[in-house]
């Protein structure tokens, strides 16, 4: 498989802190890969970085060959990189609909944002249900299914899952992350995914890479993680 985002020795802080130590890693094209660490490992940051809302102090970032760092969120969103944040960044105000179509920021995905509403819903049919509701009314499970499939109307190359199980109960967990195994298996959809439920990401992804103190200390296929008698000395 070919690598669509390519990661390479970066450097990135917040003033006179630096986060993230020359961190490296890649996501093949159809491939799902955890980053898997405590709190402060710099997993958040690193994200941040690839969607062009940290600048880098080193090293640099590509997306099938295509250099990002430089770029605005804007031009990194156009160019099929979808973020779903930590906490989700609903509109709590707005309807479930509203939320999902303003997922269709470009162009291209403001042409095709009835079929992919649709194919959204079929996804989540639960977002179907509560499409005229107000966001901030749904539980935190059905919150989480609509910042991803708000992610998915920009018909995103590269999705990025910022603690998507963060607070939902095991079987709501299951359901999301099945939804997204499937979308790489059978849309070619890229993941990058942060997650410290290491044996529920363990179930969906190909490769992982554990992050502390803000360097990429280690890389292991799914095979080779699942092998370990336990991860917390990784943390």
């Amino acid at each position: 498989m070919s690598i669509l985002l390519r990661i390479d020795g970066i450097q990135v802080g917040y003033g006179d802190m630096t986060a993230v130590h020359e961190a490296s890693l890649e996501v093949r094209q159809g491939e799902t890969v955890a980053l898997i660490g405590g709190n402060g490992a710099g997993k958040t940051t690193t994200l941040r970085a690839v969607s062009g809302l940290l600048p880098l102090r080193r090293g640099h970032i590509e997306l099938d060959g295509r250099r990002l760092d430089g770029l605005g969120s804007a031009d990194i969103v156009g160019l099929g990189v979808a973020h779903v944040p930590e906490g989700r960044q609903l509109f709590p105000t707005m309807t479930v609909r509203e939320n999902l179509e303003l997922g269709a920021r470009s162009s291209e995905a403001r042409r095709q944002r009835i079929e992919t509403l649709q194919w959204v819903f079929e996804l989540f049919p639960r977002l179907s249900e509560r499409q005229g509701q107000l966001a901030g009314t749904l539980s935190g499970g059905e919150q989480q299914m609509l910042a991803l499939g708000r992610a998915m109307l920009r018909r995103p190359r590269l999705l990025m899952l910022d603690e998507p199980s963060l607070g939902l109960a095991p079987s709501v967990v299951r359901q999301i992350f099945d939804v997204v195994r499937n979308l790489a298996d059978t849309e070619g959809l890229s993941v990058l995914l942060l997650e410290q439920n290491v044996g529920q990401a363990l179930r969906i992804v190909d490769r992982v890479y554990v992050m502390r103190s803000g360097r990429v200390l280690l890389e292991e296929t799914v095979e080779q993680m699942r092998a370990r008698e336990s991860y917390w000395d990784l943390f």
